[in-house]
């Protein structure tokens, strides 16, 4: 399914503020701006604030209060890292990110379960088709997690 286009990483923030308010959680956000404060510019070298084409490239670390523990952190190479319950999930678009978070706290994230071999997989899914699935060790499952623990034969 095609999400809303969220141009900027400011865009994003400001959707990502929207969710929030929809399911009445606090939001914390701080913002890094320019090459040599982004975590992806390591190569920029002092005082350097522009990317090589004029950009300036802009970052944020959005921390989300509440119960499940989430964070964001929006790149400004159009995708972003989200952290549920301390499972972090890479490579995220940007343009994914309020639906992402709609299906955590509207209930639609859960925890998929194998008995042998063992693993414990967090499956969130979206709109459409996307589905977003990654690995839990057993010693992190939290009581979130733990609460929408489904075995594999269970639908």
């Amino acid at each position: 399914m095609r999400h809303p286009h969220l141009a900027s990483t400011e865009a994003a923030v400001v959707a990502v503020r929207e969710v929030a308010r929809e399911y009445d959680v606090e939001v914390s956000v701080s913002d890094d701006i320019g090459a040599d404060q982004t975590s992806r510019r390591t190569s920029a070298g002092a005082f350097v604030v522009l990317d090589p084409d004029g950009a300036l490239p802009h970052e944020a670390h959005i921390e989300l209060g509440g119960t499940p523990a989430v964070s964001v952190r929006i790149f400004p190479d159009d995708d972003a890292r989200i952290t549920v319950e301390n499972v972090d999930f890479e490579d995220v678009p940007r343009d994914a990110v309020p639906s992402f978070l709609r299906s955590v706290y509207g209930g639609l994230a859960y925890v998929k379960r194998r008995m042998f071999p063992p693993a414990l997989w967090l499956i969130v899914p979206l709109p459409g088709d996307d589905t977003y699935k990654e690995l839990i060790l057993p010693s992190a499952l939290t009581p979130w997690l733990a609460r929408g623990v489904r075995d594999r034969n269970t639908p």
